[in-house]
Formats: structure tokens, sequence, C-alpha cells
């Protein structure tokens, strides 16, 4: 008839008559008078949640100060989010409409409120300290509700509440409360960047297809100015430099666009900075990787430069030929008024021909070999 109930120091028992809440029992033996068998014992932990929220409710309205004595009650507002500590270490964000009960003794809890229509930025220190939770010894759930943001160097990030930019983010770390609101950043590098448009098929006026390679590079200028007058600005640049390119080559004939390709450069050019100049955009260069020609183009021009190169190498010889033979000319005029220059040429004709000859045996004296060389020669 006497049962004894049990509950270890880091516990909480609830005592129950046939099933329904009769009062909390403390750390301790407990002994009670049950002949009919009608008591029994629910035990929670002190370190966890209070999950029985229907027992909390009935203390609370039946029982305050035992409600205040054993549970600590964390209900959150619509409009707020929360921080919760246990022995002053943060291991829990919770959000709008959520509640947590806890029972007291064990830890130390402590509640930090956030009033949400204050702001969406959270304080550094705050976001210094959950940025890194793989450093951190215990994590902290609900970080969900955050965006955390680490912005790099040399880079800006556009922020959008609920669709509208509300401004730049410089370098460094950020965050922002995601509750009742839509939060969004979206990183921007501000150095140089390369565009290519490849591949382009585009007819000239002369209804040849071409293939055309190009490349821009570009930066910002005004990054809100931007974002403010165009939903995705790269890709409107990469429209433009696309749109430029068809004009500067679909209103020029073949020969026009192979003999002066920096006319595309100059036209495209043109057309982008004209275009982005109140976009907060900068186009600093742009030019043609390439331009490839048709397979049977390419037979037809190659045939053509072979034979204007054929032409000239061909106006080059009878070019040499005519300075040749008036050279000549001037050296027989020379050597008809001059017997000794005449002398010296045979002289000379002879070393050549000597030069050619192994061997030569002399007879009859060195005038007799040169007279007999000099009628050989013709």
């Amino acid at each position: 008839m006497l049962k004894r109930f049990v509950v270890k120091k880091n516990e909480r028992g609830a005592l129950l008559r046939d099933g329904d809440f009769e009062r909390i029992l403390g750390a301790g033996r407990h002994h009670f008078f049950d002949p009919m068998n009608r008591l029994s014992l629910v035990v929670w932990k002190l370190d966890a949640p209070m999950t029985e929220l229907s027992t909390v409710d009935y203390l609370l309205q039946h029982d305050a100060e035992t409600a205040a004595a054993e549970f600590e009650c964390m209900d959150i507002g619509e409009d707020e989010a929360a921080l919760r500590y246990e022995n002053e270490v943060l291991v829990e964000v919770l959000p709008p409409g959520s509640r947590r009960v806890f029972w007291k003794g064990l830890l130390r809890h402590r509640l930090q409120r956030v009033d949400l229509r204050a702001g969406a930025a959270l304080p550094a220190a705050l976001t210094a300290h959950l940025l890194q939770p793989a450093l951190r010894g215990r994590a902290v759930a609900g970080v969900n509700g955050l965006l955390l943001v680490q912005v790099p160097a040399y880079h800006a990030g556009v922020l959008r509440v609920d669709g509208r930019v509300e401004g730049l983010l410089a370098p460094g770390a950020a965050g922002f409360w995601r509750y009742n609101r839509e939060v969004q950043v979206e990183l921007v590098d501000l150095r140089l960047q390369t565009m290519e448009v490849s591949g382009q098929e585009i007819l000239t006026r002369d209804k040849v297809g071409l293939r055309v390679n190009f490349a821009a590079t570009w930066r910002y200028t005004d990054v809100l100015g931007a974002f403010d007058k165009l939903a995705k600005p790269p890709e409107h640049l990469y429209r433009e430099l696309q749109f430029g390119l068809r004009a500067a080559v679909g209103t020029r004939n073949l020969d026009e666009l192979l003999e002066n390709k920096q006319l595309i450069d100059e036209v495209v050019s043109a057309h982008v900075r004209r275009k982005f100049d109140a976009y907060g955009l900068e186009v600093a260069s742009a030019g043609v990787k390439d331009i490839v020609l048709p397979g049977e183009m390419k037979t037809i021009l190659a045939q053509v430069v072979e034979a204007e190169k054929a032409a000239q190498a061909n106006v080059v010889r009878r070019r040499e030929e005519t300075a040749a033979t008036r050279s000549l000319l001037n050296t027989a005029k020379v050597m008809e008024d001059n017997p000794t220059a005449l002398r010296l040429k045979e002289l000379e004709t002879l070393e050549k021909l000597a030069e050619r000859i192994d061997r030569i045996s002399v007879f009859g004296g060195l005038d007799q070999v040169l007279n007999g060389l000099v009628r050989i020669a013709p």
C-alpha cells in the first residue's frame, strides 16, 4: 500500500493521480499511501526543454507561484526574435511566435529579445560571433533564420530587402534577420572584368556568313545606379555587345572588314559606351579576337592572295631583269671605250674559270694561255 518514488538531482517529477496531474516533485525519495494504486510518476531532465506544455499551462493558470519557481517561460511575439543563452553561452536563435519552457535550477537561462521592426541588420559583434560555426565548441540552433554574408576585398554587396535595393555593403562581415522579410545580398566584383561574346554568326552586307569572337573589359562605376536601372547588368551588357557587333558587321562588306578590323572595335565601343554611360558601367576596352570565314570563302581568298603575290613576284622579276640588262649595257659601253677595263674583265673571267679547274698545263708562256682562253671563252 505504501508507494515510493525516487527523483534524481538532475530531474523533476510530476505526481499523477489516475493519470491526472497533481503536483511537482523535487529531487529525493517520496513516499505515498496508495492502497488503490492510483498514483504514478512522470520524470523530466532539468537540462532538456519541457515538452509537456499542457502541464505548464495548467500551473500558470492554477498555481502561478509554483510555475514561476520551477519554469523559465520564453514566449516570443510575432514582431520579435530572441537569443537564448545557457550559462551565458549563446545556444539558440528563437524565431517569432516560438515558445520555449525550461526547468530552473540546473542551468542559468537568459533571453535577449530583439524588435524586428527596428531594422534587419544584426549587431557587428553578434555577426562575428556566428560567422564561423565550425570553430565554436557548441553549435547555435536556429541560425537558418539569419543571413550571414562575408563580402571579400575589392567587392561590394548589393542589399535587397523585400525586393528593394536598400544599400551597398563594404568588404567585411554582415548579418541580417530574415524573419518577417525577404533579405538578399548579391556580391559584385568592383575590379575590371572580361566578357566574351563567342561564336556570333553574322551576315555581312554582301551576304557572306562570318563567325566573330569578341571580347570586352568592363567594371562598375556606380553599383547602386546600375542595379537601380538594370535587373542584371552583366546580361544587359552582353546583349548590347551582341547588338553593336551585328550593327558593325552587318552593314559592311567583307573587303571593308578584312582591310580594317579596327573598324568593328570602334563601332562596338562607341555603341556600348553611349548606352552605358548613364547606367553606372564603364567599358574600358573592346575588340575582335578573331574572324572565322566559311570553308569555301577561305579557298577563294587563298586563291586571290596567291594570284596577287604571283603578280607582284612577276613585276619584281621583270624589274630586276631590266636593271640587270641596263647594268650590262653600261658595262659594255665602258669596256668599248677603255681597253684596260676590257682586259680587267678578261682577268676576272679567267679567275672564275680557274676556280673550277683542278690542274693547268702551260705551254708557250702566260700570254699564250691568256690569248687561248679569250678565244675559247666566246
